[in-house]
């Protein structure tokens, strides 16, 4: 047997240990090797005798048993580090395993080996820290896979492993799928619970995982989605996501192909390709687009952000200011702009924009049930930054990036990045985003666009 890891999705890899044509543990060495060679430093903690001791005992019956699994190093595993992959935390050792994780490796079988690189406190959409330096994209190792979930989808894409987990509270589950060529379904806020110890924030956090292939997604979803006490915003668990595959009725559902989601300016060329793939599915699906449709949408503007940094302020305690000097630019950055500007008032202003949003979301979902975008306003940009803040000839400034995802966030309904074809040899990620709750419809047409159009499921620098 060859000793490279499986470049097939999850679930054949699964088959191939079922038919006993391949072992857990060889393929855990098989991992941990190519994690030792890798040059896309997208992983920040091995552990390597622990992984291997799990293999050999993997219950190759479970959903992804046996399947190495790379956990995003903002996910909790206990004993294992939780630095938020920020130098002031580095010596943090977690307590506690989150329950995504947990089901995920109890419920679905996989073995974990180790964390994988994230923006610093999920803040920025690059892979790029003080603490772990830049990772870097399978496709062109001079480009970012994004972030925040920047090293799962580097290690999936480039042929280490075929899962990660993931997390979106902007797009930090699309934006690297979109830059990696992988599917990144952000699901309903709540399906899969957040907890324990997890605080609610801004409520736009969902957890899930990148993989490369829609029944991967649909599979990961069967194991971890559902209600759990500890997180009480938690939804209620939802059965055949995967077997469901091929079986939902789509035609007829209206669909709006909107360039500027978002208020975002997209490449042109970019957006050529995406439109083609973006017609070629609503005609095979058979749906009904609607145009004129007005989509603007409110922005949440700098209150948003004041918000989220006072969580990163109250991480870091009585570290900050003292540290500024060793978080990446555009935490110090933040915090520093932000630094006592949250008050009532802000507060206020906060929660009545959130509502306009809301209104001006159910409005669009009144009128269509489907909207097609791009997941990024480009393709991949410089692995070590700064966010660009020229699309394709246009500028727009730095703002720009990640507009096309964060309404979702807000509103708390669902998306999928899928594959939609290439510019220049780097993937675009073509964004589906539906209703709330309507994540088995994204995910069928997901799946006919990985029937009709196959995407490459590694890229070309995976090891072979």
């Amino acid at each position: 047997m060859t000793m490279t890891p499986w470049l097939g999705d999850a679930c054949s890899l699964v088959d191939e240990f079922r038919a006993g044509r391949r072992s857990p543990k060889e393929e855990m060495q098989a991992t941990l090797d190519a994690v030792a060679s890798s040059t896309l430093n997208a992983v920040s903690f091995v552990d390597a005798e622990g992984a291997l001791e799990r293999a050999a005992n993997a219950d190759i019956s479970l959903p992804f048993g046996g399947v190495p699994l790379g956990i995003k190093e903002l996910d909790s595993v206990k004993g294992w580090p939780e630095t938020e992959a920020s130098v002031p935390l580095s010596d943090r050792i977690a307590h506690y395993t989150s329950i995504h994780a947990e089901r995920i490796t109890t419920q679905g079988g996989t073995v974990p080996f180790g964390l994988t690189t994230a923006s610093e406190f999920g803040g920025v959409n690059l892979t790029r820290t003080v603490l772990n330096g830049a990772t870097y994209n399978p496709w062109d190792l001079s480009r970012t896979p994004g972030g925040s979930s920047g090293g799962s989808a580097s290690v999936v894409a480039g042929g280490v492993c075929t899962l990660a987990t993931a997390g979106d509270g902007g797009g930090s589950i699309r934006i690297p799928a979109g830059f990696t060529g992988l599917v990144g379904l952000k699901a309903t806020y709540g399906r899969i619970p957040r907890g324990p110890h997890s605080q609610y924030g801004n409520l736009t956090v969902t957890v899930g995982c990148v993989s490369r292939s829609v029944r991967d997604t649909a599979r990961w979803f069967d194991v971890c989605n559902g209600h759990d006490a500890r997180d009480p915003l938690s939804l209620p668990r939802v059965e055949g996501w995967e077997k469901a595959l091929g079986t939902i009725d789509v035609a007829g559902l209206r669909v709006a192909i909107v360039p500027d989601w978002g208020g975002a300016v997209v490449s042109p060329q970019m957006w050529s390709v995406l439109l083609d793939t973006a017609e070629h599915l609503v005609s095979s699906a058979r749906l009904t687009r609607v145009d004129g449709i007005d989509t603007s949408v409110p922005r949440m503007g700098a209150a948003w952000s004041i918000s989220g940094m006072i969580e990163i302020a109250a991480v870091l305690g009585d570290k900050w200011p003292e540290c500024a000097d060793v978080l990446t630019p555009e935490m110090r950055m933040g915090l520093e702009f932000t630094a006592g500007r949250y008050s009532s008032e802000a507060r206020a202003r906060i929660e009545e924009r959130r509502a306009a949003l809301n209104m001006k979301m159910a409005e669009i979902f009144d009128s269509v049930d489907l909207i097609i975008t791009a997941t990024n306003p480009d393709v991949a940009f410089n692995a070590e930054g700064p966010l660009p803040g020229t699309f394709g000839g246009i500028k727009a400034g730095a703002g720009n990036n990640g507009l096309l995802t964060f309404p979702c966030n807000l509103y708390g309904n669902p998306a999928i990045s899928v594959p939609g074809g290439f510019v220049d040899g780097l993937p675009v990620g073509l964004q589906i985003v539906g209703r709330h709750f309507s994540e088995q419809i994204l995910l069928e047409l997901a799946h006919i666009i990985e029937k009709e159009r196959p995407w490459p499921l590694t890229a070309p620098t995976s090891p072979s």
